[in-house]
């Protein structure tokens, strides 16, 4: 597999709901490619799913980082940061989300 080609598996598998094998697959798309904030907001989403908010909000950081314009990547750090009891770094979050033109919150 290349970079690519496993993030369009992974982001298939999230389509799916396969959220499992969608981690598996992106976590191969992101040791090929770390620097892809598409390829690390996917993965985000994948932990979301899987209830495993920590490495989720790592995700979704590292998305923000890398796109900080990615209201997406706002809004999923958002849900994760709200999963791991920190509302206050969710609500910034999503304010940036709202920010940025999303409509998810």
């Amino acid at each position: 597999f290349s970079g690519r080609e496993a993030f369009r598996r992974g982001h298939d598998l999230l389509g799916s709901r396969d959220f499992r094998a969608a981690a598996v697959a992106l976590e191969r798309a992101k040791r090929l490619e770390p620097d892809k904030a598409s390829i690390r907001e996917a993965l985000g989403r994948a932990y979301l799913s899987c209830r495993e908010y920590r490495k989720a909000a790592a995700e979704f950081t590292a998305a923000v980082e890398l796109a900080p314009t990615d209201h997406y990547a706002h809004f999923g750090l958002g849900r994760a940061c709200e999963r791991l009891g920190q509302r206050t770094l969710a609500a910034r979050h999503y304010t940036l989300a709202r920010c940025f033109g999303s409509t998810l919150v």
